[in-house]
């Protein structure tokens, strides 16, 4: 029997330390983790109460991780956006095997070193595009594949960013601003860039992308509407963005909904409603939605052509009471329709009765996106304890899929010019 996998996380955030370190709770057989960094020391001694990591294996910078002889067979990054190249570089000269947070990166050139780094090294490198893994697209891309709908010719996906998870995530949260961290269309979209690449199973050749940040911005924050949620707003009433009513009393993302889960547990460590009402006071997770310094789109539509003339359009809009995913692809022999929140795929063949597909996950320990961070941990660990580089989610593929990302976003700039995917990668 194997040895388990040993991991070194360098950043012990929400997507670190709780949606992939979870994994050796689930299965210590396949995944130990004996090293990890944060700033936050509360973060670090969650590491070691619930994974047993040791006290002088807890490092208080990435820095500091990153300076120690190899440590682990793997190092999990998932710090901040404009941190991972330089890190990922460090640790495969160290000669860890690197699982990335998405996205790779918001510059062109480092996704590209990475992908060049990750051959020259001969290491594995998966970047963590978790919805290959789920059984809702995983079930789509073996229709497609299976010739059910023939030839494809469309496909139209649609990403509903749920109002309450935009608001905390790319309004008050960590990746509100482009510059600082990611654009929307590859902080939160670069799964469905890479998604679609994948059923499509041809390479994009082209892009062309609107949208903007319409909503919330200064101008249209509501009369009487104060800087921060508590202090004597006067359209708190009314306002489905105040922070009492997400983060506490609420029924999508607050403490009386999801406990110390997320996003509670970015508001605070061990989050209890004390702490959270601390933060609604001190943090910007307590800001007014119109007051914030955000820039990051809250819609956008990317429209793309394939290889093989198979054309793709992509929105994602902030404007949606649930957090899911829709998607309609059409073929010369029948159509395919998905949803994720009904959790059901239905499929048409021409002059055959419609077939529904369940694709509800009965393994409670694999609901992190729709199963697809437990089945990306799974799979990874098995492909490092038996040396496998049959990856499903490649550096290949996912550098691809940037692309497509990036230059939807320079598109977007530029009023919707049409950008070459071969001219701007060069």
């Amino acid at each position: 029997m194997n040895k388990p996998v040993t991991f070194a996380i360098c950043g012990c955030g929400n997507r670190g330390l709780e949606a992939y370190a979870t994994f050796q709770t689930q299965h210590p057989e396949k995944m130990k983790i004996v090293a990890g960094a944060d700033s936050r020391p509360g973060q670090l001694a969650l590491l070691r109460e619930r994974y047993g990591v040791a006290e002088n294996m807890c490092f208080s910078s990435d820095e500091e991780l990153l300076n120690q002889p190899k440590l682990a067979d793997v190092m999990i990054i998932s710090t901040q956006d404009r941190q991972h190249v330089p890190e990922a570089l460090q640790a495969l000269d160290k000669g860890y095997h690197i699982l990335l947070e998405k996205p790779i990166s918001p510059e062109l050139d480092q996704c590209i070193a990475l992908r060049e780094k990750a051959k020259e090294t001969g290491r594995i490198v998966v970047v963590c595009h978790v919805l290959r893994y789920t059984k809702f697209y995983s079930t789509l891309e073996q229709l497609l594949r299976r010739g059910d709908i023939g030839k494809i010719q469309t496909i139209d996906a649609m990403e509903h960013v749920g109002y309450w998870h935009y608001a905390h995530s790319f309004v008050r949260g960590n990746w509100r601003r482009s510059d600082e961290t990611s654009p929307m269309i590859l902080a939160k979209s670069c799964h469905d860039m890479d998604i679609l690449r994948w059923l499509a199973g041809e390479k994009c050749l082209r892009v062309q992308s609107f949208g903007g940040l319409d909503y919330f911005r200064a101008e249209n924050a509501p009369a009487g509407a104060a800087l921060r949620c508590l202090d004597g707003c006067k359209a708190r009433d009314n306002c489905p963005y105040d922070a009492e009513k997400l983060y506490i009393t609420g029924e999508r993302c607050s403490f009386k909904k999801v406990g110390d889960g997320w996003p509670c547990n970015v508001l605070a460590s061990e989050p209890t409603e004390e702490k959270i009402w601390d933060a609604i006071r001190t943090s910007p997770y307590g800001r007014c939605v119109f007051h914030c310094d955000n820039d990051v789109v809250d819609h956008q539509t990317v429209n793309m052509e394939f290889e093989n003339n198979i054309n793709a359009t992509f929105t994602m809009t902030a404007f949606t009471d649930h957090n899911y995913r829709t998607i309609k692809i059409t073929g010369t022999l029948g159509d395919i329709e998905g949803d994720m929140l009904k959790k059901q795929i239905i499929v048409h063949r021409f002059g055959h009765p419609e077939e529904i597909i369940d694709t509800t996950i009965t393994d409670p320990s694999l609901a992190g996106h729709g199963g697809g961070d437990g089945g990306l941990m799974e799979q990874f660990c098995d492909l490092v304890a038996n040396g496998g580089t049959n990856a499903l989610t490649s550096i290949d593929a996912s550098v691809e899929s940037h692309v497509m990302a990036l230059a939807a976003e320079a598109s977007r700039l530029q009023g919707g010019k049409t950008i070459e995917l071969a001219e701007f990668e060069k």
